[in-house]
């Protein structure tokens, strides 16, 4: 009876530490997808950001061109 309590506590310490593993994967996984959509939502504000400048770069030449007429 010994060695069955000692194999059940053995495969209960294999299954914690595995359990443990997953969880601690599926944390790293969720930091992972959050900091993609985080960069995401950054690449997008910055995109505007850029047309915007062009935009304006693009205004500007042309009073200036006018105003070298």
């Amino acid at each position: 009876m010994a060695n069955k309590n000692r194999l059940k506590d053995a495969a209960v310490k294999i299954g914690s530490t595995a359990g443990r593993i997953d969880g601690t994967a599926h944390k790293a996984a969720y930091k992972a997808a959050k900091a993609a959509h985080v960069a995401k939502v950054e690449f997008a504000q910055l995109s505007k950001q850029v047309a915007a400048l062009k935009k304006q770069l693009e205004k500007s030449t042309r009073q200036l061109k006018n105003a070298l007429k």
